[in-house]
């Protein structure tokens, strides 16, 4: 579920929305299946939905000073952690035997 803050708690937006008879109980039965309101179930699905669609997304504004660190980030050679060489420097389960 969606973290929401203090400001967000007061809601004040509202969806009306129509679907198919098939639509609506497959919605119902998940809200069910997860133990939740109806309009609950609806809303964190379709945030859920919106933050993987957002999340894809390839094109991003960052202010010059912003993405001058976020290039140089990009540009710079991988850090390996200690811990990750001694893993790979050692034999896998399937070698030892």
């Amino acid at each position: 579920m969606p973290q929401t803050t203090r400001d967000e708690a007061a809601k004040s937006e509202r969806f009306h929305i129509r679907a198919t008879a098939r639509q609506a109980n497959l919605i119902k039965a998940g809200a069910a299946r997860r133990n939740i309101n109806l309009t609950e179930y609806i809303v964190d699905s379709t945030c859920t939905q919106a933050e993987m669609d957002l999340a894809g997304q390839n094109h991003f504004v960052l202010p010059p000073k912003a993405w001058s660190a976020f290039v140089k980030a990009l540009d710079a050679p991988p850090k390996v952690p200690a811990g990750l060489k001694r893993l790979f420097s050692r034999k896998s389960v399937a070698e030892s035997r």
